[in-house]
Order: structure tokens, then C-alpha cells, then sequence
């Protein structure tokens, strides 16, 4: 891992986050949470989902999926014990 990959992973967890916030309004953080939670899922996705799909496409498209869908997958996840916390 670099640290380009790494970048491009926090970014695309970050626009990830908040097209999963955008689609899902019901466990949205707001633009800035939707932000944070996908910078820290995509690094963490980026770095779990990038090395499985990196082998199978070109890493720089695997970095961005792991990015994206680990940033989405976590601001879900944020989204729905924050609901459930309300409650």
C-alpha cells in the first residue's frame, strides 16, 4: 500500500459516505458526518475490499470501490445505531 492509494481510498469513502447519505435521508448524519464516517470506512474498506478486488481489476478502480462502498456501508451502519439510539 501507498499512500496515493490511501488517498484516493479516504475520498472515495468520503463520496461514498454521502451518496449513501443522499439516497438513504432516513440514516443521514448531514453532510459533514456523512463525510467523516466515510473517510474512516473507506479507509477501512478500501484497505479490506481493495485487496480483493485489486487483484481482479486494476487497483487504482479497486481502491475506489473498496473506498466508496466501505465509506457507504459504515455511514449506514453509524446511521442506523444513532436511529435506534433516539428511540
Amino acid at each position: 500500500m501507498d499512500i496515493t492509494s490511501l488517498i484516493i481510498q479516504l475520498i472515495s469513502g468520503a463520496i461514498g459516505g454521502n451518496a449513501a447519505g443522499a439516497a438513504l435521508k432516513k440514516y443521514s448524519l448531514g453532510t459533514l458526518g456523512n463525510s467523516i464516517a466515510g473517510l474512516l470506512g473507506g479507509g477501512i474498506g478500501g484497505q479490506l475490499l481493495g485487496t480483493f478486488v485489486g487483484t481482479m481489476v486494476e487497483n487504482f478502480v479497486g481502491d475506489i470501490a473498496g473506498g466508496a462502498v466501505g465509506g457507504a456501508i459504515l455511514m449506514i451502519i453509524v446511521g442506523v445505531i444513532r436511529q435506534m439510539m433516539a428511540k
